[in-house]
């Protein structure tokens, strides 16, 4: 639990960074090629390219590809058609592909995560409802995608690491992650990217360096690290923390409104739901 508070914190930050000083400035297949060449730059010294399970390998080159490759190019997309209340509140079904990919590959059904990712949802829902205006539907499917493959890479790694375990520490291979995720973002820029849309202050150039150790590097790493210390429900309605925690960071440093009792009762609801998990555990355990 610790590392994945810790992740949410990191995120909150990235999420206002990128609205405030990237967003409409930058070329988004550059941010995310910036950010995923950095963070494979991080770990390539470290990676292990021999006695390692070749399913493990080829699985987290998978989940890369997935959780960052696919994800970010459809995240970044998705804002040149949604509003960033929709963003948001189109991002809150994560936790139900959490749980019911966790659950599709374990081969088991566990209605208890799942009924906690129902009420994280609620909660991110409460927070972020607003109405919809304009066309939003390819925004939308954009988001379902990058929800999907978001819960996809993570879920893959989870159950990866719970069924090949090795003597090697996580930084050995976790290189092949980005790697993974490159085979998508290079070709991604080179087809898509704009030249012309490049970094052109030192702040943007920090902000990319700052997203690419932290928020990506470090921050894919802990989630990973952490995702296999608690069960799947948990997991899903830790994906939903990051709407309470992006909307406080921002309200704090940016001095955005905000509506207080609603991020205060969402908040509320998302906290019952980890909760309504725990209580749904014990008593599959006690059964």
């Amino acid at each position: 639990m610790p590392y994945l508070l810790a992740v949410t914190v990191l995120w909150a930050f990235s999420f206002s960074l990128i609205g405030e000083y990237l967003a409409g400035r930058l070329d988004s297949d550059f941010a995310v090629l910036a950010r995923v060449a950095v963070a494979a730059l991080v770990f390539l010294p470290f990676t292990l390219w021999r006695g390692l399970p070749r399913r493990l390998l080829a699985g987290f080159w998978l989940a890369g590809a997935l959780q960052f490759g696919v994800t970010y190019l459809c995240l970044y997309r998705s804002f040149q058609v949604l509003t960033v209340p929709e963003v948001l509140l189109f991002t809150v079904l994560t936790p139900i592909y959490v749980t019911l990919l966790d659950d599709a590959l374990a081969r088991r059904f566990s209605p208890w995560a799942l009924v906690a990712a129902l009420v994280a949802v609620g909660g991110g829902v409460v927070i972020r409802f607003e109405r919809l205006e304009g066309e939003y539907l390819i925004g939308f499917l954009l988001l379902q995608l990058a929800n999907l493959t978001f819960a996809a890479g993570q879920v893959l790694c989870r159950q990866l690491l719970m069924r090949y375990p090795t003597e090697q520490p996580l930084h050995r291979f976790f290189g092949h992650f980005f790697l993974g995720a490159l085979v998508l973002v290079v070709p991604s820029f080179l087809l898509f990217g704009n030249p012309g849309k490049l970094p052109s202050t030192a702040l943007q150039w920090g902000i990319l360096l700052w997203m690419g150790l932290f928020a990506t590097a470090l921050g894919l790493f802990w989630w990973v690290k952490g995702s296999v210390k608690v069960d799947a429900g948990t997991l899903a309605v830790m994906n939903e923390l990051h709407v309470p925690a992006g909307l406080v960071v921002n309200l704090l440093i940016w001095n955005r409104d905000a509506d207080i009792p609603r991020l205060a009762l969402g908040g509320a609801i998302i906290l019952a739901s980890l909760w309504l998990n725990r209580l749904g555990r014990r008593r599959l355990a006690t059964a």
